[in-house]
């Protein structure tokens, strides 16, 4: 079996493939000052709970955004695992072919969410992460990465709003409010929020298509996708599975 691991900047996504199949997955904070046998526990602990044990983990695919952590787990891998994780960056192949002015600076998850959604849904597709923060990135019909956009993340502006104002209080996010005019403070911050970032994601699209020229097919990811999915009609699929699929791909280009 294959254990994919995503390191990002809030939280950690875990997926154990059988073959093609995903067969559990999980989401632990990410904490840049744990050591790998912190990490280890957790990760041992999460594997019982699906009846796995260690030596059912046979290869580990790996992508991060937190350089330091990168070393954190390939010793956790190496020592309790007995295992050398492929880690997405440069030299590994990918199959997705970078058209940035520097090349280096596409994070490892913004490619292997390319190497997927191409697999997956074909091209031209631009893929929308609503995470920490909220990126867009586009794909040619060829697969290659053409550019991309970086906004802030609907958590981080929530959170700026609560720490950097006096009375303004911090809110809960996965509640829907029913009118776009706020009648209350929480309910002005969630439309605020919610409302404003699925105009933000509509816009950004609108302008995106028109400057590629063709109808690109939209799919989102990332922890907030279906909280903003479902306030628009312009994201065309929702798949919270994207990077853990593509880091798989990138491990079979890779294996031999």
């Amino acid at each position: 079996m294959l254990l994919a691991v995503d390191i990002g900047n809030t939280s950690t996504t875990l997926g154990v493939f059988d073959g093609e199949k995903l067969r559990a997955t999980w989401h632990m904070a990410t904490g840049v000052h744990r050591m790998a046998d912190e990490y280890a526990a957790l990760l041992f602990n999460l594997l019982r709970q699906q009846g796995l044990e260690t030596s059912d983990i046979k290869a580990v695919a790996l992508c991060s955004v937190v350089p330091p952590l990168i070393s954190t787990f390939a010793e956790l891998f190496q020592r309790y695992f007995h295992i050398s994780p492929l880690v997405v960056g440069a030299g590994v192949k990918t199959g997705v072919r970078i058209r940035m002015d520097n090349p280096r600076e596409v994070g490892a998850d913004r490619i292997a969410d390319a190497a997927a959604a191409h697999h997956l849904y074909g091209g031209p597709v631009i893929i929308i992460d609503l995470g920490t923060a909220t990126t867009f990135g586009i794909i040619s019909k060829e697969g290659d990465y053409i550019g991309g956009i970086i906004a802030t993340g609907i958590a981080t502006a929530a959170e700026a709003l609560f720490t950097r104002t006096a009375q303004l209080p911090r809110v809960e996010l996965s509640q829907h409010p029913e009118h776009v005019i706020g009648t209350n403070t929480v309910a002005a911050i969630q439309s605020g929020i919610i409302y404003g970032y699925a105009s933000l994601v509509e816009g950004m699209l609108t302008r995106i298509q028109k400057e590629l020229g063709e109808k690109a097919k939209v799919v989102a990811t990332g922890g907030y996708a279906e909280l903003i999915a479902r306030e628009t009609k312009a994201i065309d699929v929702v798949n919270p599975d994207l990077t853990l699929i593509g880091l798989r791909l990138v491990y079979e280009m890779n294996k031999d």
